[in-house]
């Protein structure tokens, strides 16, 4: 599955089905780019897991929604649901397992 980037136009449906790796990123911050080509191999290599990409400054209403304080923040959602959240780097593994067994 390729990674999704939404807004405030195709978020709820983007969230909607299936586990989802939520990440609030900004094109400015080191650990988002850092962590940006592991979900995009964690999206080619996982088709039970679903990566949504949300650009915190050009979407704040969703940031804000979220209470997304610092960045990278990831989610991890079960049918549309926050079932996990943390911030910050995590390695490809960790963040798989993380996902799956959120």
């Amino acid at each position: 599955m390729p990674v999704v980037f939404a807004n405030a136009s195709n978020f709820e449906e983007s969230i909607a089905k299936g586990t989802v790796i939520l990440d609030f990123y900004a094109d400015w911050c080191a650990p988002c780019r850092m962590i940006g080509p592991v979900l995009e191999q964690i999206s080619e290599e996982n088709s039970d897991i679903y990566v949504v990409k949300v650009n915190v400054d050009e979407n704040m209403e969703l940031a804000n929604q979220y209470a997304v304080r610092g960045i990278p923040a990831l989610f991890v959602l079960k049918e549309g649901k926050t079932v996990a959240q943390r911030a910050g780097f995590m390695p490809k593994d960790a963040l798989v397992e993380w996902a799956r067994n959120a």
